[in-house]
Parts: structure tokens; sequence; C-alpha cells
């Protein structure tokens, strides 16, 4: 039978970049189990799962605008080095938490250091990638 909204289901995928690189899987854990046309997961992997039937496997290709969206320069925030803490020196590629005025985590990562200042990224990480997902119907509800 078809897979249609509202549906339950368990999928394993892998997740690669344009390059090759794996930035995420399910092989050697539990399944990934949602409901079909909920948007708990990203849209184009949500609508690739429409149609399929259980066993079947399928790759996809997405762009940015049906996985984390393109990158937004309005995320991305200069920052007084005197603001940071002295300790760890900051370095292009780290990871920051930081804590919105709500209280809620929110993860950035240092897209350049100045002197002066810091950028810091607010964009999901795979904001404005293409993204291929390997997706396998293991059940469905």
């Amino acid at each position: 039978m078809a897979i249609k909204k509202g549906d339950k289901i368990k999928v394993h995928y892998t997740g690669t970049l344009d390059d090759g690189t794996v930035f995420d899987t399910s092989e050697g854990k539990d399944p990934l189990e949602f409901e079909v046309g909920t948007r708990k997961v990203i849209k184009g992997f949500d609508d690739a799962v429409i149609g399929m039937e259980k066993g079947k496997e399928k790759e996809v290709k997405l762009k940015p605008e049906d996985a984390y969206g393109p990158q937004n320069a309005m995320l991305l925030k200069k920052v007084p080095r005197s603001k940071l803490p002295p300790e760890p020196e900051p370095k292009v590629g780290m990871m920051l938490a930081l804590s919105s005025p709500d209280g809620q985590q929110i993860h950035a990562r240092i897209s350049e250091v100045t002197k002066e200042e810091v950028t810091i990224d607010l964009n999901h990480p795979l904001a404005g990638k293409n993204l291929t997902f390997k997706i396998k119907v293991i059940d469905t509800a």
C-alpha cells in the first residue's frame, strides 16, 4: 500500500552532501519513526516518502528550499571580541552554545575572526546545501 499523509512510518536513511560526505544516517540505530505530512522532518524528506511502499528504497536529491533553506545573511552577527570569554581562543568553525532571551539554547558557528570582532553564523549548519537521501521504508502503521 502506498504511503500517504497521516501514515506513521519507520525508515532507514543516509543523508549525504554533494561531495559524498555523510552528514547523518540511521544505519546501526533504530529507524526514524514519524507521521507523514506533520513536518516532523524537513519538507523534501516528508514529500519524498509519499507514494513509497514498505520494503522499497529510493534516492532523492533536495535543493536547500526543500531542506534547511538558503543561507540567511540576517543570521550572521558580528560580536565584539570583548563580549566573548577570553578562553578558548575563538576559531573559524568553532561551535558555540548561546542562550536566547527566553532561555532556549541556540547553536551557532564562528564563521570569521578578526582582532576586533567575531562573526557568528546562526544559520542551520546544512542551510544553503543540496542534500541527497537514500531512504528505505521499514514499516508502515
